[in-house]
């Protein structure tokens, strides 16, 4: 009698892995083209593990599908002079949920405001800079050579906010950084070119978020003073880039950075990869760009480098963590990252003295 119960609750398990196997089969090679394409983008768009999308297709295979689903970026570059600095703090009326978030201040912080943000299968977090000024690029003291995890750069700094940079192609020992990055309006390193759209990320002098394809030197001559190198660019003088498909670059965790035309900074990090927050794709994230206003934005690098540390009390140092949690294939954590994009303890006295003086009259 247990010899045959022992048989039946195996036939039992072996039926479930035909079924469960019979389903993969299904979503990867049926009819239906949606999970197909969302495996093959989304696999695609890693640094390291492209070779996901081969395990099951043929590069002929792979190429269709990234045919057929693609991002087409604005073809113009920033246009500084749109940008004109004069958030409406002092309104009660607001336009929308989203304005009230963002122009409403936390009481005693004048500097930012952190808030928490979802949508369907994801959730997230966006840092309100209200002076572009205060969004300075920091850099790990072994840039190029392995890099530190953004909690020990924002406390080393003493930062009152950082979310990553530049991007990164893993590698056994060290976190190598990618393309070019600008440090007081020189070039600080090329890395490595890892084909992702976009082009350089930066402020100019006059601190306006500029998105443009040109080359380092000139966009230096053009006014360029702090920048990385990244993509795609998702917004450009408040046109949108157009998708074919699902965007072509599936569903992940996503860091992000946009300006609105009254000047104020996003940082946004939307968490993936983990109960709760599978990720988000492009199209979703030019919706959550629009929803607050910006008027220039672009995606940064993510996956496992999607990284936001702030301090929930701006004046208790101690306050200061990791808000958003960190995963990438195959691991949980940190990743180590070449530099990051700050807010430093600088800001705090200068927005004091800014309170401090008055109008003549």
């Amino acid at each position: 009698m247990k010899k045959k119960q022992k048989k039946s609750k195996f036939s039992i398990f072996l039926i479930i892995i035909d079924v469960i196997a019979l389903a993969c089969f299904f979503l990867a090679y049926g009819p239906i083209s949606y999970f197909r394409d969302l495996l093959v983008t989304t696999a695609m768009t890693t640094m390291n593990h492209r070779y996901f999308a081969y395990v099951l297709y043929s590069e002929d295979q792979v190429k269709e599908i990234l045919d057929n689903n693609k991002l087409i970026e604005p073809e113009e570059d920033t246009d500084s002079s749109a940008i004109n600095f004069n958030p409406n703090f002092e309104t009660d009326s607001y336009e929308s949920i989203y304005e009230e978030q963002i122009l409403k201040k936390d009481k005693g912080n004048d500097v930012y405001k952190l808030l928490n943000i979802s949508g369907s299968g994801w959730k997230g977090y966006m840092v309100v800079v209200y002076d572009p000024s205060d969004v300075r690029l920091v850099f790990a003291s072994n840039y190029g050579k392995g890099g530190k995890y953004l909690s020990d750069l924002a406390e080393e700094n003493k930062a009152l906010v950082a979310m990553n940079a530049s991007g990164v192609k893993t590698s056994v020992g060290k976190n190598p950084v990618t393309g070019t990055a600008i440090l007081n309006g020189k070039i600080y390193d090329t890395g490595k070119n890892i084909n992702k759209g976009g082009g350089l990320i930066g402020f100019n002098k006059d601190n306006v978020l500029v998105l443009t394809k040109k080359k380092g030197k000139e966009a230096i001559q053009d006014g360029m003073d702090r920048a990385v190198e990244f993509g795609p660019f998702l917004i450009v003088n408040g046109k949108t880039a157009t998708f074919k498909g699902n965007g072509g670059w599936g569903i992940a965790n996503r860091s992000a950075i946009g300006q609105r035309q009254d000047g104020i900074v996003l940082l946004v990090v939307i968490d993936g990869r983990q109960k709760g927050s599978v990720g988000i794709s492009m199209p979703e994230l030019v919706k959550l760009f629009q929803k607050y206003g910006a008027y220039n934005a672009t995606n940064l690098d993510g996956g496992g480098s999607s990284a936001l540390y702030a301090r929930t009390d701006i004046n208790n140092a101690k306050s200061g963590k990791l808000i958003n949690k960190p995963v990438g294939y195959g691991y949980s954590g940190e990743r180590r990252l070449p530099n990051a994009w700050m807010v430093l303890p600088s800001a705090i006295e200068k927005h004091k003295n800014e309170q401090k003086k008055v109008p003549n009259e």
